[in-house]
C-alpha cells in the first residue's frame, strides 16, 4: 500500500523531503552557532519532517539566546567595576 501510494504520487514524498531538509538544515545551522551539542545530536538523529526542527528554532533557541544575553550583560558590568 505504501509502495503503491510512493509510486502514484512522487512529488508529495519529494517536497515533503525538501521542506524537512530545509528546516533540518537551518536548526542544526542554529544549535551549532549556539553550542548546544545536545540539541544538535537530537535534531540530526530524530526525523519529524521539520515538527521538533520549527520548534526549536522558533522556542527553545530563544530561551537560550535570551539567557546567554543576560550572562554577557552581568559579565560586562562586573568587568566594568
Amino acid at each position: 500500500m505504501m509502495e503503491e501510494f510512493i509510486q502514484q504520487h512522487p512529488f508529495i514524498i519529494l517536497g515533503i523531503s525538501i521542506w524537512s531538509l530545509i528546516w533540518k538544515g537551518f536548526a542544526l545551522w542554529r544549535a551549532a552557532r549556539l553550542n548546544n551539542k545536545w540539541w544538535f545530536v537530537a535534531l540530526l538523529i530524530i526525523n519529524t519532517m521539520g515538527i521538533l526542527e520549527i520548534f526549536y528554532i522558533f522556542v527553545f533557541s530563544k530561551q537560550t539566546l535570551s539567557s546567554r544575553e543576560q550572562k554577557d550583560n552581568s559579565n560586562t558590568s562586573k568587568n566594568n567595576n
